[in-house]
């Protein structure tokens, strides 16, 4: 989205406070766990492991005595070696098996496939093991060791770049090794061996091993999926600088090099390096004065804490503080969350997103809280269902709208969606058009104003009204209704009154210091112009071709005076916004002029555009 726009519809993003954060501890008695995981089969279960080549259960929140799994006798745990990591795939509960990430009693690090001995057991057989893989460790640190099933239903496997110090053998970057590298596998075709995919970016094998996913790492410790959008977060151990969170999204097609050894999160590394496109740079990075190994987290998304929901929550081995990072606008924003003071040695996530960590040296298994939702209602204003961009009542099947209430989101600040197709839940809220789930641009909370941005569904096209309910972590509101028009044009502005126009020539937006000028081209945003030709899907971004046009005839004046309009449609790239296209006529006159846009014979309220 055009950031002028986004300005507009989703406003400033601002925090009134830090989102409070607290330990309280579940278990005990564990010995240096390194990995807490759940096999989302109902369950309800968490998996603890422990670096000595153990997994214990908790069922029921009682921390069972015998083990789910016991490997003492092929792993060779100790400084960063030992049982490290646990996948289960996707339906676990149907196919009995899962897979672990381990060092062997010679230091080489093996992904291997065990069976359980019954149907939602909890106990594994240790003699069940299939070797999938393995890789040659030439030294005994930086062995990596998470692997996570991503949304694919693929398995992906976090190697570090063999050990010692920075990278003497090249490894990250050297195309043919996983060593330093983010690998990507299907391990569920077939039994007997993993497979490729064939949208792994280097899936022929002529310019790299055909598994890597992506390069450039050092010791990437944790790295997690978000469960709502898919997004890949990958924490990754710095050598003595900067520790670095890098961000993948989930439209990556893969390929990805995060730098190392060449750099070190965002500066060089290496003397005479030339950070450019071919790297990929880390969303957010500390320093030695915040911490001095990075342990990757989750982004929270359960319901008990909604000032948490969204964010991607993450800690320090070393310091032992806990933070939060979130996308506000077009920064990334971190907050200190708590300072823990203990040695964070992984983080877990439940069936329902509430979050886990784990004590290294105490053993301890720790639930992350914050402040609970107080489960009020929501409380919607039917006058207040307008739409996005004139706040004028009434809504428009396929463009943006906006509804403001009450209770709406316990979260100060705007929470944007930050992928298309648009989510049907953002931040725990849900709009409901007649029963259909809307996609939600934004949910807002600044001072005593608390709004929703959604795209009214296509599917309600030819309603006179409609039934809107709002629903919070699903408790829901009172239904209001809301009158369906044909159309309802609005302007996009910056502050209520000022049009966002844009000279075509260069993308710049028209401002008083540089304003339109008579004949030039420009276009500026608007929205409830009614249909179009092949409208796409609700939630999804309109395509840059073919362009899909309004149907209604589109007239536009500036100060009164006829514009040529040479398009008018869904802006590409957007949801619920038209883009027209306009030629500033040769007899406007010079000021401030009023702009005003016409569909089907309903014109906008006027906005105000600087014309020289």
């Amino acid at each position: 989205m055009s950031r002028w726009l986004l300005v507009a519809v989703t406003g400033s993003m601002l925090y009134a406070q830090e989102a409070p954060l607290r330990l309280t501890r579940i278990a005990s008695g564990l010995r240096n766990p390194t990995d807490i995981q759940a096999a989302h089969d109902g369950s309800g279960r968490l998996f603890f492991v422990q670096q000595d080549g153990i997994i214990r259960v908790m069922r029921d929140g009682v921390l069972l005595a015998e083990p789910f799994l016991d490997i003492r006798d092929k792993t060779r745990a100790g400084g960063e070696r030992g049982l490290l990591g646990l996948a289960f795939p996707p339906d676990f509960a149907a196919k009995g098996h899962f897979y672990v990430h381990y060092t062997d009693v010679r230091g080489d690090s093996v992904i291997a496939r065990y069976r359980v001995r019954s149907p939602n057991a909890d106990a594994a057989d240790p003699s069940s093991e299939t070797i999938v893989l393995t890789q040659r460790q030439p030294f005994p640190n930086h062995n990596g060791g998470q692997l996570a099933f991503g949304p694919d239903g693929w398995l992906y496997i976090g190697f570090g770049d063999g050990g010692s110090a920075g990278d003497p053998q090249n490894n990250a970057q050297n195309p043919r090794t996983w060593l330093g590298k983010m690998l990507r596998v299907d391990t569920e075709s077939d039994p007997a061996r993993y497979m490729i995919p064939a949208t792994n970016p280097f899936a022929s094998g002529a310019a790299a091993l055909p598994e890597i996913w992506a390069l450039g790492l050092r010791n990437p410790w944790r790295f997690s999926f978000d469960r709502e959008t898919g997004d890949l977060w990958i924490a990754d151990v710095g050598q003595n600088r900067v520790e670095e969170i890098n961000f993948q999204p989930a439209w990556s097609r893969g390929g990805e090099n995060y730098g190392w050894n060449l750099m070190e999160g965002s500066q060089c590394f290496q003397t005479g390096c030339r950070p450019g496109p071919d790297f990929v740079l880390p969303v957010h990075e500390y320093g030695r004065s915040e911490g001095i190994s990075v342990t990757g987290g989750f982004v929270y998304r359960g319901a008990r804490y909604p000032e948490l929901r969204g964010m991607y929550i993450y800690g320090d081995y070393g310091s032992g503080r806990i933070w939060g990072l979130r996308r506000e606008n077009d920064r990334w924003v971190n907050r200190l969350l708590l300072a823990a003071g203990r040695p964070i040695s992984t983080f877990g996530e439940d069936e329902d997103g509430e979050l886990y960590l784990a004590d290294y040296l105490s053993g301890e298994i720790f639930a992350l809280q914050g402040r609970p939702d107080t489960g009020a209602p929501p409380a919607l204003v039917p006058s207040a269902v307008v739409n996005a961009a004139s706040f004028q009542p009434g809504l428009v099947a396929g463009s943006l709208a906006t509804i403001f209430g009450q209770r709406v989101t316990a979260s100060d600040g705007v929470r944007a969606a930050s992928r298309m197709p648009l989510p049907r839940m953002l931040d725990g809220v849900e709009v409901l058009v007649n029963g259909m789930r809307a996609p939600v641009l934004a949910v807002a909370r600044l001072g005593n104003i608390e709004q929703i941005n959604f795209q009214v569904p296509y599917e309600v096209h030819g309603l006179a009204v409609v039934s809107l309910t709002v629903r919070r972590n699903a408790v829901a509101s009172e239904a209001v209704e809301a009158p369906l028009l044909a159309a309802q044009p609005g302007i996009f502005t910056t502050d209520g009154t000022r049009a966002i126009v844009v000279h075509h020539a260069d993308h710049t937006l028209v401002t008083p210091e540089r304003p339109l000028r008579a004949g030039e081209l420009a276009y500026f945003y608007a929205t409830g112009l009614g249909e179009v030709v092949q409208p796409p899907p609700s939630g999804a971004a309109a395509p840059s071709g073919p362009p899909r046009r309004a149907l209604a005839p589109v007239r536009v004046t500036l100060g009164g005076v006829d514009c040529e309009v040479l398009f008018a449609g869904l802006a590409p790239g957007l949801v619920g916004v038209f883009q027209v296209n306009i030629r500033v006529p040769a007899s406007a006159p010079r000021g401030n002029l009023e702009l005003v846009v016409t569909a089907a014979e309903v014109s906008s309220p006027a906005a105000r555009v600087p014309v020289n």
